[in-house]
């Protein structure tokens, strides 16, 4: 795996660690996640916000930038989600221990 890669993973970890941290305080998982899908969004917004000049071009390009971003987020979804499915027991069971250990 090279750095760049590394970086890649030990940044979306630091998210998930944070995630859970939230869980943590007795928030239920689906209101974290919300919260994430939602801080996600709105970051996102700011990103492409700060490529633009003008809220005109950036109102031009509002169609095309969702896209892309629902169909990356599709995409690395699917590809979780069938890591999962594939390696469930060892996933749920390495979940629960953690789970039993706070």
């Amino acid at each position: 795996m090279s750095e760049r890669d590394k970086a890649f993973f030990d940044r979306a970890d630091a998210f998930i660690k944070l995630a859970n941290m939230q869980m943590a305080k007795s928030v239920e998982a689906g209101e974290v996640s919300a919260s994430f899908m939602y801080g996600l969004a709105r970051y996102s917004a700011w990103f492409c916000a700060s490529g633009w000049t003008n809220a005109m071009d950036m109102a031009d390009a509002r169609d095309e930038t969702v896209d892309f971003f629902v169909n990356e987020y599709r995409r690395m979804l699917e590809l979780n989600m069938d890591d999962y499915i594939q390696n469930f027991d060892n996933y749920v069971q390495a979940s629960e221990q953690l789970q039993n250990k706070g």
